[in-house]
């Protein structure tokens, strides 16, 4: 089987991965909200490069109030309108990328810039979406916990109590696959500096369980790749719109 993540808008990549017919794991994150090496996306679409540059330069340099601060200026006003925006752009995105997966056998859960409801109801026949349930694919049982960890409220983020939650209704498995990462900090930060994203709840379902292998996304540029937690394997499959490649399993 194959695992991406971070997809993040990537449709003609993806559909390349999509045409092998393996297994597709797709672990969450796939519209491009912000592409913070070129500041494009769907961000900047509706809101216009001067205010995401302004955005991306404060969050990167960690001030994150004060990048809220000029979100709220700019949306002043104007929230109906830019929901209604969003959510043109948003569905668009959608239809894009899934449609790249037309004729593949992929499952796929969400990530932090997600919106589950679309994800889940544009995905084309052969699809399936995945959440806090485990699927028997190429005789492993693979456990799928989707969800990002709180940072701006986007509709694809999970508190700690509900990560916590899904991982208790998977019981055992061979493999774990997640959008976050564990609380491991050279897996959860990224080397370009930013907030640490990880869920303590995965870490504690690794040491409890340790399943042979847990794949997952979201840090775009990490610390560290891989690391082990007891038994577990842990491997960060990826910026996938950044590489365009797909990390193979190949564990027994």
């Amino acid at each position: 089987m194959l695992l991406v993540s971070d997809v993040h808008g990537a449709a003609d990549a993806l559909r390349r991965v999509a045409a092998t017919r393996e297994p597709l794991l797709v672990l969450g994150d796939l519209i491009n909200f912000i592409d913070y090496r070129s500041n494009d996306g769907i961000l900047a679409d509706v809101a216009g490069r001067d205010v995401v540059d302004e955005l991306v330069r404060l969050r990167t340099g960690g001030d994150f109030a004060g990048a809220s601060a000029v979100w709220r200026r700019f949306a002043a006003g104007r929230e109906v309108e830019l929901q209604q925006t969003f959510e043109v752009h948003v569905t668009a995105a959608y239809d894009e990328v899934c449609g790249a997966l037309e004729g593949a056998h992929a499952y796929v859960t969400y990530g932090n810039v997600d919106r589950p409801d679309l994800l889940a109801g544009m995905l084309p026949a052969g699809c399936r979406f995945v959440d806090a349930e485990v699927i028997e694919i190429e005789g492993l049982r693979v456990g799928f916990a989707g969800g990002g960890a709180p940072s701006l409220g986007t509709p694809g983020e999970v508190s700690e109590a509900v990560m916590a939650d899904k991982l208790a209704s998977l019981g055992p498995v061979d493999v774990l696959c997640t959008h976050v990462p564990p609380a491991v900090s050279p897996l959860a930060k990224d080397v370009i500096g930013g907030r640490e994203k990880s869920f303590t709840a995965i870490l504690d379902y690794l040491e409890e369980h340790q399943p042979a292998f847990h794949y997952f996304g979201d840090i775009h540029q990490p610390q560290a790749v891989t690391w082990r937690v007891g038994a577990t394997e842990c491997r960060n499959v990826g910026y996938f719109r950044a590489t365009g490649r797909a990390v193979r399993h190949n564990g027994a």
